[in-house]
């Protein structure tokens, strides 16, 4: 696809190898003043093994539809999601997303009593005799990914002036709700004038999300979702880079206030199916989100109550997923 007329955005670049502390800080920061969006490169994770999962990743989806259908999503959120199952801007959709895709949690055995709790529990597998190696190869790819956005939350703390380790807590990221969703866009050409996209405009619910994509172009962000019309800008990917996705500050960190937000972005597909791989790195089913100590003051008090993560989610999937029910005839 040719670029030409197309607005990209520039986005930092955060080298998570740099002994530099400063200087990632510094970068996050600004990343997060300007966009919320930046690249995080020398990762830890091979690109061979990067290859390997978007490989195996491909090999789910060419499956025929009835065998995706045998491992559909359960009220856990594990397992494979239908073209069209998630709608994340209702306004402006038709139908919904044009993708497809595959949700991989943290393993819980279902007599774990943890298994009990809302996004926790086994995952869906594909049978070894179809796929193999492929949950060897996620599970390596889940636990790996969850390291990085432990650094990356790391560099946030910091950031924030905050201990380090302050998101390493056990409520926090230390027994996180930490999901790998697995994405393909099939290619039908995305038309905003007739509400067709690969992904809506939305805003991510959690901490922080690990985006690795294909070469093919097609995610975009919006940096001021208030503005009319939307300017949408976009991202071009980067070899070797995991695109990263934060809280983004509008505000004076020296004033000890700031909103956050996710900031606004979409998928457009322009003909090539294209594929990417989401992480989404989130805090305990059973952590109680608040004000941060370091972005509060007497002058300038939480805007918004306390809320436990777990009702917050599964409100949010609620939103955005459709009904299991309409699923029926799939079900066994």
């Amino acid at each position: 696809m040719e670029n030409r007329g197309k607005s990209f955005s520039s986005l930092s670049c955060i080298n998570l190898s740099s002994p530099d502390v400063h200087e990632s800080v510094s970068l996050l920061k600004q990343a997060c003043l300007d966009c919320g969006f930046f690249y995080v490169i020398n990762h830890g994770i091979s690109q061979e093994f990067m290859d390997e999962v978007f490989s195996q990743s491909k090999r789910f989806f060419t499956l025929p539809l009835t065998e995706k259908m045998k491992l559909l999503r359960n009220e856990k959120n594990r397992g494979y999601t239908p073209v069209f199952d998630e709608v994340l801007d209702p306004e402006n959709q038709v139908n919904g997303d044009h993708k497809e895709g595959y949700y991989i949690g943290v393993e819980i055995p279902e007599d774990d009593p943890k298994s009990e709790k809302p996004f926790c529990g086994p995952n869906v597998w594909p049978a070894a005799d179809i796929l193999p190696r492929w949950r060897q190869t996620m599970e390596i790819f889940h636990q790996e990914a969850l390291e990085v956005g432990k650094a990356v939350a790391r560099i946030i703390a910091l950031a924030l002036d905050l201990e380090r380790d302050f998101f390493d807590k056990p409520e926090m990221l230390g027994e996180p709700i930490a999901t790998l969703r697995l994405l393909h866009y099939e290619g039908k050409i995305s038309d905003p004038s007739k509400g067709i996209y690969g992904a809506g405009a939305h805003s991510d619910y959690g901490l922080i999300t690990l985006l690795a994509t294909d070469d093919i172009l097609g995610l975009q962000i919006c940096k001021d979702k208030d503005a009319k019309p939307q300017t949408w800008e976009y991202v071009a990917p980067l070899k070797g880079s995991v695109y990263s996705e934060s809280w983004r500050y509008a505000g004076a960190l020296e004033q000890l206030y700031f909103q956050v937000m996710s900031t606004l972005h979409r998928v457009l597909v322009h003909g090539p199916e294209r594929y990417s791989i989401a992480y989404f790195v989130e805090p305990s089913t059973d952590c109680l989100v608040e004000c941060l100590p370091t972005c509060q003051s007497d002058k300038n008090p939480p805007k918004f109550p306390p809320v436990k993560y777990g009702t917050y989610l599964s409100q949010r999937y609620a939103d955005t997923h459709a009904d299991l029910n309409l699923y029926t005839k799939y079900q066994t």
